[in-house]
């Protein structure tokens, strides 16, 4: 934890010892598999979809933005995510794993918010045009301004809060997101473009895998649909898996074979048959 100021865990897969440029061979092929969670995910969380790729001999990162920045930061248009973004990829340096195939692994909104800069990086600062992003899984993500998604989410993640405290955050953050989000949002996205929007025309073109819920109640199905159709639309390999009653980031949990599968399988569709 705390490595580069960053509450990111890495979990090195065998052979991948820090700064280990002598311990090359069939490690160096093993994909890296960056986890960005959902606002207000615990680390024990996240930790769980780790398995899936450490069993394969991948390298995990995994990293939640806090909440703060995901829901007030953002939503002001303040861009506070991006530092962090680059300090990922950073980490890919830091570990002697950045020419090994990437995968990232993205969860709700909160995780989207984050990738968004880290494509802005990786077409954008030269150390990293070179890394080789293999595909990315997107989970119940990404939404469009949704109100009554963002309150639910930002809700379940104040659930512990003081009520008067929770109640007042809630209230800042709907007034603030009705404001600059929506009723302004004609303006303001000259000057800070939504998520959604960004990544419907990212420049990216790796496979795309979504895993959505029509049961979700805080990314509608509709709108994961939508990216997918518009992302195919571009000539980016995608394929979308719905479910039809588990909640939101909640599919590995009621489906964990399945789930586990359709990521391991995407990932050796992507990086061409390995891991084994």
């Amino acid at each position: 934890m705390g490595v580069r100021g960053l509450e990111a865990a890495v979990e090195l897969a065998p052979g991948a010892a820090r700064d280990s440029s002598t311990e090359r061979g069939h490690a160096d092929d093993q994909p890296v598999v960056i986890l960005l969670g959902w606002a207000g995910c615990k680390d024990k969380y996240l930790a769980k979809y780790s398995t899936i790729y450490s069993q394969k001999g991948c390298t995990v990162i995994r990293y939640t933005a806090p909440w703060r920045m995901i829901f007030f930061s953002e939503t002001f248009g303040i861009r506070s995510l991006q530092t962090p973004a680059r300090q990922l990829l950073e980490l890919l340096f830091d570990y002697s794993v950045e020419n090994r195939p990437v995968l990232f692994h993205v969860f709700s909104n909160g995780g989207v918010m984050l990738y968004r800069y880290i494509i802005e990086a990786l077409h954008t600062h030269k150390p990293f045009k070179n890394l080789k992003v293999a595909g990315t899984i997107f989970d119940s993500a990404p939404g469009r301004r949704n109100l009554r998604g963002g309150l639910r989410a930002l809700a379940t993640v104040l659930v512990s809060t003081n009520v008067l405290l929770k109640y007042f955050l809630l209230f800042a953050f709907a007034t603030t997101a009705v404001v600059l989000r929506i009723l302004l949002y004609p303006l303001t996205r000259f000057i800070h473009e939504s998520h959604y929007d960004a990544l419907l025309k990212a420049p990216s073109r790796w496979p795309e895998l979504y895993l959505y819920s029509e049961a979700d109640a805080i990314i509608e199905a509709s709108e994961v649909k939508h990216m997918a159709d518009v992302r195919q639309q571009l000539g980016v390999s995608v394929k979308a898996v719905g479910f039809s009653d588990s909640a939101h980031v909640s599919h590995m949990r009621v489906y964990p074979t399945y789930y586990s599968n359709l990521c391991t399988t995407f990932l050796s569709d992507c990086v061409g048959g390995s891991p084994p």
